[in-house]
């Protein structure tokens, strides 16, 4: 169903260059038939009417970051190109759990559950997208149209592929050799997912390149059913703010979409030196060739540029001010930082059990280490004895106690 990747990025008159800004790559990389112009630069071209251009997103947590941001700015490039972008939320797909790229059977979610992650998703990629421009955006569910397929129309999904072909999906080829369970509803995600390419009409599907396989059966599912391809446009995978492994959430290497400015400002200009063209080409608009040359300049520039994104350029302005004062040790001066209840906390407490109880830290335990490492300031004030006493939230109100360069909140009654 995949190709070996040979892609060569062609020669994009300045209109396009948005479009194909930070591309791994787009599929087919050459004409399938007779026809020289079919290629996706070509359709680009054509005037007879705006490409559908589909992203979809299976609601399975709350929250995104800005590694799952960036096929979403795609999308907005296809918008300010005059195209319609259809953001598809996967509701049905998300009740049965994207395999690509797990060990094991992905947990399936209630309905209840993916209908409150999905509400959350649209406010989060609102500052990314146009929502206000007619006929530039359809937000559309994929249950309209899975959830009325009968038995019959299940069996005709099923005949369009063998179990050889996927089985020629990684995810799925390597937990049958280890001999771990793959089980058949897992096969229905890619048909369902190329079936909504049908649904859709669409003429272009983003993904990351994790989704090649699965952008490919769309492909396949359009021309079974007697329509036009779809082209496949896949954009990298976002290394994290460790600078080592993809982002995510459960390694905490991420900066998500809903942190507030000075959280989200802090994690950005500490993204490693090898990291910021990247950064800077996927997550702004910024000409990469108007970078600042210094490395220490260029972090600030980035955390600037992102949280201005999501916050606007004042919040972003203060955040910067803010960490300056964090990291000068003007803690009481920082006005952005977020805010923890000591409502939550019995006292007296022992300063490892208040660092415990706060998102700063996992557990006591971990606090303690934060302490005897050296990590942990209260006003500024570098902390070293664990089992420093508090009585009461009058002791520490409107403090700020920060963990390592990054995390922070004030102490308030």
């Amino acid at each position: 169903m995949t190709e070996a990747t040979n892609f060569v990025m062609p020669a994009v008159p300045d209109e396009f260059q948005s479009i194909y800004r930070g591309v791994s790559e787009v599929f087919p990389h050459q004409p399938e038939s007779n026809d020289p112009d079919e290629s996706l630069l070509a359709r680009l071209q054509q005037t007879d009417r705006p490409l559908r251009v589909k992203l979809g997103i299976d609601p399975t947590g709350a929250e995104i970051h800005v590694g799952h941001s960036i096929p979403v700015r795609k999308l907005r490039a296809f918008q300010d190109s005059g195209h319609t972008a259809i953001l598809l939320i996967g509701d049905f797909t998300a009740r049965i759990g994207d395999p690509t790229g797990k060990s094991e059977v992905r947990k399936q979610l209630t309905e209840a559950e993916v209908k409150a992650n999905a509400e959350t998703y649209i406010e989060q990629v609102r500052p990314i997208l146009d929502f206000d421009t007619p006929g530039r955006l359809e937000i559309r569910y994929n249950s309209e149209w899975l959830s009325e397929l009968d038995l019959s129309k299940i069996i005709n999904l099923l005949g369009t592929m063998t179990v050889g072909q996927m089985l020629a999906k990684e995810g799925f080829a390597k937990r049958y050799e280890q001999g771990n369970p793959v089980y058949l509803h897992e096969f229905l995600y890619p048909l369902l997912q190329g079936y909504d390419s049908v649904a859709l009409q669409a003429d272009v599907e983003l993904g990351g390149t994790d989704q090649k396989f699965n952008i490919a059966v769309g492909r396949d599912m359009l021309r079974h059913f007697g329509h036009r391809p779809q082209f496949g446009l896949l954009m990298p995978l976002l290394l994290g703010t460790d600078g080592s492994q993809k982002m995510s959430k459960s390694l905490g290497n991420y900066v998500g979409l809903q942190e507030d400015p000075l959280s989200m400002y802090s994690k950005l200009e500490k993204v490693p030196d090898a990291l910021i063209a990247e950064y800077f080409e996927l997550l702004t608009k910024r000409p990469l060739d108007h970078l600042p040359d210094n490395p220490r300049e260029a972090q600030k520039q980035l955390a600037l540029d992102i949280t201005a994104q999501f916050h606007g350029e004042a919040a972003a302005q203060q955040a910067q001010k803010d960490a300056i004062n964090l990291v000068q040790g003007g803690a009481g001066k920082a006005e952005a930082v977020p805010e923890f209840s000591l409502t939550a906390v019995n006292f007296p407490a022992k300063v490892f059990y208040l660092l415990g109880a706060t998102p700063l830290c996992s557990s006591s335990s971990d606090a303690r280490r934060q302490i005897k490492g050296g990590a942990v300031k209260l006003d500024g004030e570098k902390v070293s004895d664990p089992n420093l006493e508090f009585g009461g939230p009058d002791e520490l109100a409107g403090k700020v106690l920060q963990v390592g360069k990054k995390k922070f909140v004030r102490l308030v009654p």
